[in-house]
């Protein structure tokens, strides 16, 4: 069912196009050997070129190249084997050059696409448009001072990947998909680390809204939205400030506008610039990128295996179910991680313990799978225990909780903590004699056509002995004695 808006004149269909600002992980800058780290102190990675110095000239870096070709071949886009860098001119204090220098009409990446996945188990293809490389700009810093402006350069001249997507998004619910699969073939392929929180992953949100059936209406570009979730928004708070103007009566401008998170509300930053407004012209200082077809196949045969292969490599090989799949593959580290715990052993058990019990420590501890206390191999050595009979079900849930909080290998925890599942007949039949003894009048009852009372007698024999009786045999003996 499609998505649209209700205004006063009826329903109203949103079109969004997503302009994704990615960094590309990458030890130096686009143009320089200025170091790329987060966090580090104002102003301590910057060289002459990301400073602007006269005289200073840019040298390309072959691995952010190489990166922006490994995005393109895992979006299935075209390679363009002829690419020209460019300047995109304007002022602003933290943009030393007075330009940017960036990729305009012939970029490193064509045309590709993404299949997104919905909450009603749809798909969907969004068109990409182009992928083209681009260096950042520095940061402007408002709140060091009362009445003046810091500006911190570590992050000018950062390589960028900008990927715009054709306007294909009809719903908050696609930009959220598309952006959370962009981001996550991204960190499949090791292009971006994709933490939107640091902003090495920024979209620029572009809005219109239309009647059925018509063309495009103009669209407003909502800028550097830093999380999924405000993307999203954003899509919904735009999209009905424009129904309103259209149905007053009033025009919608093309602006670019910012989103306030605080109130839910977009709102104008400037007017929208067309590309002659930044006088693009070709950098004089860099010749035209030309890359060899043969070192593309080379970067194409190393890629990683992508998330939509290992997603049906996963239902078709180990049988698992779609939704387990999704969920395993949804970041790398985790599916790597599966694999470990499910190498040699049942992969839908596995599947089930590293997906249930496993990611509930996690979340019960405030952890995730980058800083585990309970590495793959110990998981997988728990599965041991359980399949050989030394632990049973229950008592593997008690021994993985003491692995989450101690981060203890299992067969420790189990010998300290006198854990082992008890498997001797005899001792369990002593156990079983005892329970009866103590229970006469409900062993009658039993014997007299109440059979539900036969969950009374596991649960007592159980207790009695600290949840480490075998189950299975604890059943067959109870049938055994009580019949």
């Amino acid at each position: 069912m499609s998505y649209t808006l209700e205004g006063a004149t009826g329903p109203w269909e949103v079109v969004i196009g997503l302009e994704v600002h990615a960094q590309i992980t990458s030890q130096a800058k686009l143009f320089s050997g200025a170091a790329t780290e987060f966090g580090a102190e104002p102003n301590s990675q910057v060289s002459f070129v990301d400073a602007g110095f006269p005289g200073m000239l840019p040298v390309i870096n072959g691995e952010c190249v190489a990166q922006a070709v490994r995005t393109g071949l895992g979006l299935n886009a075209k390679v363009n084997l002829w690419s020209r860098f460019d300047r995109k001119n304007y002022f602003y204090a933290d943009l030393p050059q007075g330009y940017q220098i960036s990729q305009f009409e012939f970029p490193v990446i064509g045309t590709g696409e993404i299949e997104i996945t919905l909450a009603d188990g749809s798909v969907k293809n969004i068109g990409i448009t182009r992928l083209h490389l681009e260096q950042d700009a520095g940061k402007s810093l408002h709140d060091q001072h009362p009445s003046k402006s810091y500006i911190d350069l570590n992050r000018s001249g950062v390589a960028l990947m900008e990927i715009v997507s054709e306007p294909d998004l009809r719903s908050p619910e696609e930009a959220g998909a598309y952006l959370t699969k962009l981001r996550q073939i991204l960190r499949y392929l090791g292009t971006c680390d994709g933490n939107m929180e640091q902003g090495s992953l920024r979209a620029d949100v572009n809005v219109s809204v239309r009647k059925a059936g018509e063309g495009f209406r103009t669209r407003c570009e909502v800028k550097n939205v830093n999380s999924i979730r405000y993307v999203m928004q954003a899509v919904e708070a735009e999209a009905r400030r424009q129904i309103e103007v259209w149905e007053e009566g009033g025009e919608v401008v093309q602006e670019t506008r910012l989103f306030d998170t605080s109130r839910g509300v977009t709102r104008s930053m400037r007017s929208k610039e067309d590309a002659h407004d930044y006088r693009y012209f070709p950098d004089p200082d860099l010749p035209p990128l030309v890359i060899e077809a043969a070192w593309v196949e080379q970067l194409k045969a190393a890629l990683p295996e992508l998330p939509d292969a290992r997603r049906a490599r996963y239902v078709g090989e180990y049988g698992l179910t779609p939704y387990d799949a999704h969920v395993l593959t949804l970041e790398k580290e985790t599916a790597a991680f599966y694999e470990t715990v499910a190498k040699g052993r049942d992969p839908k058990v596995a599947a089930n313990w590293v997906t249930g019990d496993f990611f509930a420590g996690l979340n019960r501890t405030g952890r995730s799978i980058a800083n585990s206390p309970v590495s793959a191999g110990d998981l997988g050595a728990l599965l041991d225990l359980l399949k050989d009979n030394t632990l049973s079900g229950k008592l593997a849930k008690e021994v993985l909780e003491v692995m989450v909080d101690t981060g203890r290998p299992p067969a420790e925890i189990v010998e300290q903590r006198g854990m082992r599942q008890v498997t001797d007949t005899g001792a369990i039949e002593a156990v079983i004699d005892d329970v009866m003894a103590r229970n006469a009048d409900k062993v009658a009852e039993y014997r007299g056509g109440k059979d539900k009372l036969f969950g009374f007698f596991v649960g007592q024999t159980m207790k009695a002995m600290q949840g480490k009786g075998n189950p299975t045999l604890v059943n067959d003996l109870l049938k055994r004695k009580l019949g």
